[in-house]
């Protein structure tokens, strides 16, 4: 379904469903909006949310969409939570390839298990001769410092786009370590929102910007957080302007 999620078009779910696995997890979207759902009788919501439910007759659905878009994959799950086959997240993979080459479509997967992702692709590589698809990025979400570490472990993935959501930014964080060795392409911050939002230092915000913009890469501020607004959009400003860079595309920075 169209995206209120600033940097994606789309959102496609084969999976709902997820469990917390750190800090970042607290206030997850994801179960303030699971009873919502259940209630309106949307299919793939029957359950609790910690119930992860694999959706086969969703998997066709990107095949459908004419127009080129960015797909955000399973944002009310993790396509590489332990509860997921493998040979359903190979379904999944096949119908990214397929839709590339017959609709163009991009999908991006964000994920809070990278090792699984690894494990993954050590064992189903062969399937797609070992070539991972151009137009799937990767992702994990980084809270903190002591949850970078993630990204060692994402930058096995030969993706051609490997980024980092530190959303909800929960403390300062140092990616120069991946940034200046080339395991990210694209850096997104976002303050949390919704009930119990805990708040976001801008000078964090601003550090991690600056970091990105040494190493040439794309930054994206998605929004500043808060329990009421969460000031996304063209209100997420620092220093009065926006930050919506995206990967591979040109970077226009300020003089």
């Amino acid at each position: 379904m169209p995206s209120n999620i600033e940097w994606t078009d789309e959102t496609w779910n084969p999976v709902t469903g997820c469990t917390r696995v750190s800090p970042g997890c607290d206030n997850c979207y994801m179960f303030a909006l699971y009873p919502r759902l259940t209630a309106m009788a949307v299919p793939g919501y029957e359950t609790d949310p910690t119930d992860v439910r694999l959706l086969p007759e969703r998997l066709k659905i990107p095949l459908r969409w004419v127009k080129k878009r960015h797909v955000f994959v399973n944002s009310m799950s993790d396509l590489f939570h332990p509860r997921v086959p493998y040979e359903f997240i190979t379904e999944v993979f096949k119908v990214m390839k397929h839709a590339a080459e017959e609709r163009g479509h991009v999908f991006q997967i964000l994920t809070k298990r990278p090792g699984r992702a690894v494990g993954w692709w050590a064992s189903c590589a062969p399937l797609f001769d070992r070539q991972w698809p151009d137009n799937v990025w990767i992702g994990t979400s980084v809270e903190n410092q002591k949850y970078a570490p993630r990204i060692t472990v994402l930058a096995r993935m030969p993706a051609r786009i490997r980024f980092v959501s530190a959303e909800p930014l929960l403390g300062r964080i140092d990616l120069r370590e991946w940034l200046q060795a080339g395991a990210l392409h694209w850096v997104i911050v976002g303050g949390e929102s919704g009930s119990g939002a805990r708040p976001m230092d801008l000078d964090w915000a601003r550090d991690l910007r600056d970091q990105a913009r040494k190493a040439d890469v794309a930054f994206f501020l998605k929004q500043l957080g808060g329990a009421r607004n969460k000031r996304g959009g063209p209100a997420a400003l620092l220093e009065g302007r926006t930050w919506a860079q995206m990967p591979f595309a040109p970077v226009t920075l300020p003089t």
